[in-house]
């Protein structure tokens, strides 16, 4: 007779899984990709580390639904913010505060998201990460052409542009060396930063200073 699972297994599964990922999601908000030892992830979600591989083919796909999750937290942020009233201009603006400000309160996982060295199977996560901030910020850029806030050009590559910019300004600001230097003097830092981002970042896009 073949073995049938029952629901009650089904469920235990499940949580299970979840437990695991949530736990792996809070060592990577604590201490990045690097420092989430499966054997942590084990004990903190009170299983044993073999009972991790039957949930997850390897750590890498632990790790890539892990950064699936966490990128879709902050990609769901940024298009609220786009939906928000106001010209395409104003929009792209609170976005890109948006972005930034949820960045510098949670830098440890922002950094992972952003710029730790990781496997490629997660790096795979990263580029689809960006590309999806890339469609949102075209989507935007093109409203705003048609508005007329928006000067006539290539909404794609300045979408991508702006992606760019936005992670690089802030991979120093994040980097693991250097946010207890910040710490010192941390919201008046974080708010220059920010509107510096922003400025520069409107500024490319229209020409003007916002």
């Amino acid at each position: 007779m073949a073995y049938r699972e029952t629901e009650k297994m089904r469920l235990r599964k499940a949580a299970a899984r979840q437990r695991i990922a949530e736990c792996t999601y809070k060592c990577v908000a604590e201490g990045g990709f690097r420092n989430a030892k499966i054997t942590h992830i084990a004990k903190a979600a009170n299983v044993a580390t073999g009972t991790i591989y039957r949930h997850f083919e390897s750590k890498e796909d632990l790790f890539a639904e892990i950064f699936r999750a966490a990128t879709q937290r902050e990609i769901d942020k940024v298009t609220e913010a786009l939906a928000t009233p106001g010209s395409a201009i104003e929009q792209l603006g609170k976005a890109l505060r948006q972005f930034a400000e949820r960045a510098l309160k949670g830098p440890v996982m922002a950094w992972s998201l952003i710029a730790e060295p990781v496997d490629p199977k997660v790096e795979e996560e990263r580029l689809a990460y960006r590309k999806a901030y890339a469609d949102l910020f075209e989507q935007a850029i093109r409203e705003g052409i048609k508005e007329g806030c928006i000067p006539d050009q290539n909404a794609r590559q300045s979408s991508t542009c702006l992606v760019g910019a936005i992670a690089e300004s802030l991979v120093g600001p994040l980097s693991p060396t250097q946010t207890g230097q910040i710490a010192a003097n941390e919201t008046d830092n974080h708010d220059l930063l920010v509107d510096t981002i922003i400025c520069f970042c409107i500024q490319g896009l229209t020409g003007t200073r916002s």
